[in-house]
């Protein structure tokens, strides 16, 4: 327990925590959201033009612009140091979304479709009564792809975000790792017994903020386990 101690005695872990928790359940229900609208209608057979939209989403699979032209974009629209810039970056996975396409294309009967319109269903109120019931598979592993994506984001927070108050777990994670390193001028002067002293407690807090950084995605998992082996099948064919 006196890794977890230090761990937690460092104030900005708390912030960290609630930055990240914050970030992953809005960043995550943005992903989800913005993800099904664009998967579904590329997912209907009589969506016009869904092949060329398709070819525009694929090409920034194999091309992007870099981070100097995607910071000065952030810049000119005023989001350094700002929520948002770490919510909007890759609000859309073209892989997530081509899964997802894939499981209403082949999940989802189009007869089901023809039957609802006959009922006097309308377009929406088809996928919210219908294909949002029944795509809850899909929508239980894409959820936890990008939890697991927001939760884990370092980088993204480390260009955009200057603001102490809004840094996130994965920085104070790193800030920790760093200052617990003992370095040679650490040691120098100490005796044997205190250089191990202070090697032991650097190790106690590695291994604690393993576990402190972890377990809010591995207490999550559980919930979604039953569901994954479905959502790898739909992803290995993404037709």
């Amino acid at each position: 327990t006196y890794g977890y101690e230090l761990v937690f005695k460092y104030p900005k872990v708390w912030t960290g925590y609630i930055n990240t928790i914050i970030n992953t359940v809005l960043g995550t229900v943005m992903n989800v959201f913005t993800t099904m609208l664009v998967a579904y209608p590329l997912s209907r057979k009589e969506f016009q033009g869904k092949g060329f939209y398709m070819f525009i989403f694929m090409f920034t699979m194999w091309f992007g612009g870099g981070l100097i032209p995607t910071y000065v974009l952030m810049s000119d629209l005023g989001l350094v140091n700002n929520r948002l810039s770490v919510l909007l970056s890759g609000l859309v996975s073209i892989s997530n979304m081509v899964v997802m396409r894939s499981f209403f294309r082949s999940s989802i009967p189009g007869d089901l479709h023809d039957a609802a319109r006959v009922d006097g269903i309308s377009d929406i109120g088809y996928l919210i009564k219908i294909v949002l019931p029944l795509s809850k598979a899909i929508f239980s592993v894409i959820t936890l792809y990008y939890a697991v994506a927001h939760w884990n984001s370092y980088f993204t927070a480390m260009i955009y975000l200057r603001d102490p108050s809004m840094i996130t777990l994965q920085q104070v994670l790193k800030e920790l790792l760093d200052a617990s390193t003992a370095s040679m001028n650490d040691l120098q002067g100490m005796t044997a017994e205190e250089a191990a002293a202070l090697q032991t407690s650097a190790d106690l807090m590695k291994y604690s903020l393993i576990v402190v950084s972890a377990a809010p995605i591995l207490c999550a998992y559980p919930f979604v386990q039953k569901y994954f082996v479905k959502g790898v099948m739909i992803g290995s064919v993404k037709g």
